[in-house]
């Protein structure tokens, strides 16, 4: 038999949760009479505000030791002392040794960034668990800047990663932009300059002037909706619509395919024996049309191969294949006419058709690996990998570690290793701080920490 608590009981008074029933309204929302309300909540408030602040005590012991291990566990001055100066780099005679260095100097680079991040971030992700509430107001105080900026970890990364990326943000804008109007007045100069000229090189130029432009626009229309906030559209798509930028490129990739394998067709046809035969001639406006090509779309290309995001790198391809592109379109009905060879122009338009068929295939079958979760490259999984070992001295081990591109961006999953009688709430911060400090790296969209206390049984996920 269970005797119920007396109501007049000092621990019923005190608050004490042990002994307050559960169908007992009045001393839950504080609608007692006016007496007993003040002594209850004078006295309440008193032992939650002593609660939190020893929880408070606890929970900033365990953070600073988890801090400490974190920030003072790895000497990154160190690292310099093996970084080879680019002079030394330069007085290198052998090609494969010069290599080696320049990767170890890269990796450098990104373990620098990977601790950079975590002397940063840690702490900041750390103070935002487990907020308290000191003063017993039902706000809490004590919540750290991840509690602030709403799970955004921006604000939290070095000051110098932070501009980094506005910076190549900004210079991918006006990639984007100065390549929507340089392909408009390339267009409506090559279709002005092909209507005096029967030579296929110069339709086939016109040709991925025309796509060029589309490419351009399906880049710029699929960043505007991938940076488009809307509630509606977040509810619809929880974690982004990031992948809508490989797919722009994967659409384009076939129709580029598409066109030229019609421009083939046509070259191949006028090859064929019983068609009249006269070699094209280009007028001054079609050679200005492609040389002014050449010009504008090899100053597009250097500026653009030094803006590393998926979406630039397109464009800068493209130009790299348009200047190829239109030099050669340039040449072979020039060289045709000169030398009285009429077969010279629609063999370059097959052969030039057959580059950018296989150059935009090579490009579509590597956004479609990308978009079916193809592996990320060793660079990527070695800065990963020292993300995981930076964490090593407040973990285990590590059961798994796994990397994979779900589009442009990577998803990594992780199982850390911890002992079986460790806190839930250590264990939870360490896990989570780690989630942070991965997605804090610019290739990494979303990371998932598991934790195990045992490196037998299954992996976690269904085969």
């Amino acid at each position: 038999m269970v005797n119920k608590p007396d109501p007049s009981s000092p621990s019923r008074l005190n608050g004490d949760p042990s002994t307050r029933r559960s169908d007992d309204l009045e001393s839950a929302i504080g609608s007692s009479p006016p007496g007993s309300h003040r002594r209850t909540g004078t006295t309440g408030s008193a032992a939650n505000r002593f609660r939190d602040i020893a929880n408070l005590a606890k929970a900033n012991n365990f953070h600073n030791e988890l801090k400490h291990r974190l920030v003072h566990s790895v000497d990154s001055k160190r690292f310099e002392s093996c970084r080879v100066s680019v002079s030394d780099l330069k007085a290198m005679k052998k090609k494969k040794i010069r290599n080696f260095y320049e990767a170890q100097n890269e990796r450098l680079n990104d373990w620098l960034e990977v601790d950079a991040l975590v002397m940063n971030m840690a702490e900041d992700v750390l103070d935002s668990m487990n907020p308290q509430d000191i003063d017993g107001d039902g706000v809490a105080e004590r919540g750290g800047k991840l509690m602030s900026t709403k799970g955004d970890i921006a604000p939290l990364l070095p000051d110098d990663e932070r501009e980094k990326r506005r910076v190549g943000e900004k210079r991918a804008k006006w990639a984007i932009n100065i390549n929507v109007l340089a392909n408009i007045l390339l267009l409506a100069a090559k279709a002005i300059a092909t209507l005096s000229s029967t030579s296929l090189s110069l339709i086939a130029s016109l040709v991925d002037s025309a796509l060029d432009l589309l490419c351009t626009l399906i880049i710029f229309t699929t960043n505007k909706l991938v940076g488009w906030k809307i509630d509606r559209l977040n509810h619809k798509f929880p974690v982004g619509r990031r992948r809508l930028e490989p797919l722009g490129i994967l659409v384009f990739s076939i129709i580029m395919i598409v066109s030229f394998l019609q421009i083939l067709q046509t070259s191949v046809t006028k090859l064929l024996p019983g068609k009249p035969h006269e070699a094209a001639t280009l007028p001054p406006t079609a050679i200005g049309a492609l040389a002014g090509t050449v010009v504008v779309k090899g100053i597009i290309w250097i500026g653009c191969a030094r803006v590393h995001t998926t979406q630039v790198q397109a464009l800068a391809q493209d130009c790299k294949t348009d200047v190829i592109f239109n030099t050669l379109s340039l040449l072979f009905p020039l060289l045709g006419h000169q030398f009285s060879l009429w077969w010279l122009d629609p063999a370059g338009a097959a052969f030039l058709s057959l580059f950018i068929i296989y150059d935009w295939a090579e490009t579509c079958l590597d956004n479609v690996a990308r978009l079916t979760g193809s592996a990320v490259d060793d660079r990527i999984l070695k800065k990963i990998m020292f993300m995981a070992w930076r964490f090593a001295p407040v973990v285990e081990a590590y059961k798994s570690v796994t990397a994979y591109h779900a589009g442009d961006g990577v998803w990594v999953e992780i199982d850390v290793l911890m002992a079986e009688e460790e806190k839930l709430g250590r264990a939870h911060d360490v896990a989570e701080t780690l989630q942070y400090c991965l997605e804090g790296l610019s290739e990494v969209d979303r990371a998932f920490v598991t934790v195990d206390y045992t490196a037998e049984g299954p992996t976690g996920h269904a085969e």
